[in-house]
């Protein structure tokens, strides 16, 4: 069959490179064709757009490539009725997602998929409606979106675990943990690390990395600040921003990095799960300007509790989030006390750290959603009952 999938940045790259390997499985003659990026293109198909031509995140960049991604958003929808695919899979990225969904709903009759559900219930619910029209079916990787669209709008999903753990726990089992080759291999001093990961967007590194290596530099005699760098952005503008400073900038490691950090400070996203899985104690770090402002709208205007995937999935405060006012040098260095070896809050998150892997559940993501979207193509309109193996 024909498969055209759509991501916007990184993280949809690696979670989509890893469900086309699973459709390949599957599907010997497995026709792709994409928006996404490196991972995605080693799996075979046709790239048609780069996600680093369609990153752009927050009010002012948005606006001031605004006419760029309008561009790129009515070539998609042309492309996916020009080649005409089984199925259009989305992955993630709902502002661009969502509307090729409508367009293509509306001009024909390719079934619609998603890949990693929108997360409507952090903010924007009303996307639902969207959702219900032009998607044919939803997979969620997130445990508690189960209840957010089954029970809350009565909006039947398939919860096929997350991929994330597949990714980590395939890590493990192929890696060993070498600390001195891992040193030596980068050129470090040998000393514990201490990991920085400052998101892939240049806004949000400018806005967070400064503070986060300043906050953490008082730890500078006793561990090695290493930064787990983003694949898009250029070193000469974490040179910019790091201004000079000693921390050790490694590109394509970030797993390598987590497997042997002591603790980390991360920014939300993706990246607070995944440090988690590897069971690295972490500070969780999001700056914004107009910081009070920000916090009086998160309060009253955002759906849930928290930020991060570690939280949100274990229902609790089990990393502490230090966001906008309430992310200060002071506040960072208090937190990261605290998760360091010998600190009065590691044991406690480690455990928590146990319970949220509880409730991902078992590993095998990109395989039961691969194996459940060719059940439902070969079974046309007909959704699968909420009671299958998947849930």
């Amino acid at each position: 069959m024909k498969y055209y999938l759509i991501v916007g940045e990184a993280s949809g790259d690696l979670h989509a490179s890893h469900l086309m390997k699973e459709l390949k499985a599957r599907d010997a003659e497995a026709d792709f064709r994409f928006l996404g990026g490196d991972l995605m293109k080693a799996q075979g198909g046709s790239l048609v757009r780069h996600y680093k031509e369609l990153a752009y995140m927050g009010f002012i960049p948005v606006l001031l490539h605004l006419r760029t991604i309008l561009h790129n958003m009515k070539a998609c929808k042309r492309d996916v009725l020009a080649w005409n695919p089984d199925v259009l899979i989305l992955v993630d990225y709902p502002g661009f997602n969502l509307s090729v969904a409508e367009f293509v709903h509306a001009h024909s009759p390719i079934p619609v998929y998603y890949y990693i559900s929108p997360k409507i219930w952090a903010w924007k619910e009303y996307r639902i409606k969207n959702i219900k029209r032009d998607v044919d079916e939803l997979f969620s990787i997130l445990p508690f979106e189960v209840d957010f669209f089954e029970g809350k709008h009565h909006y039947p999903i398939h919860y096929v675990g997350n991929p994330t753990l597949d990714e980590v726990e395939a890590y493990k089992k192929e890696n060993e943990r070498d600390f001195e080759r891992f040193a030596e291999d980068n050129g470090l001093e040998g000393k514990p690390v201490l990991a920085l990961l400052a998101g892939s967007r240049k806004q949000e590194i400018k806005d967070n990395l400064p503070m986060m290596v300043e906050a953490a530099s008082v730890y500078a005699g006793q561990y090695e600040l290493v930064l787990a760098a983003a694949p898009n952005i250029d070193p000469e503008f974490y040179g910019k921003v790091l201004r000079g400073s000693r921390v050790k900038i490694l590109y394509g490691q970030t797993y390598r990095i987590l497997h042997h950090a002591c603790a980390a400070l991360v920014t939300s996203g993706t990246a607070t799960l995944e440090t988690a899985l590897f069971r690295v104690p972490q500070v969780v770090c999001y700056y914004t300007a107009c910081g009070k402002l920000v916090s009086f709208l998160r309060r009253h205007i955002l759906k849930v509790r928290y930020i991060s995937l570690v939280n949100l999935v274990a229902g609790r405060e089990v990393v502490k989030e230090l966001v906008a006012d309430g992310m200060s040098m002071g506040n960072i260095r208090e937190e990261l006390s605290r998760i360091l070896p010998g600190g009065n809050g590691r044991t406690a998150m480690l455990q928590g750290y146990e319970e949220m892997a509880v409730k991902l559940g078992d590993t095998g993501a990109p395989a039961k959603a691969a194996s459940f979207m060719l059940r439902l193509l070969g079974r046309g309109v007909e959704r699968i009952a909420s009671s299958d193996s998947c849930r």
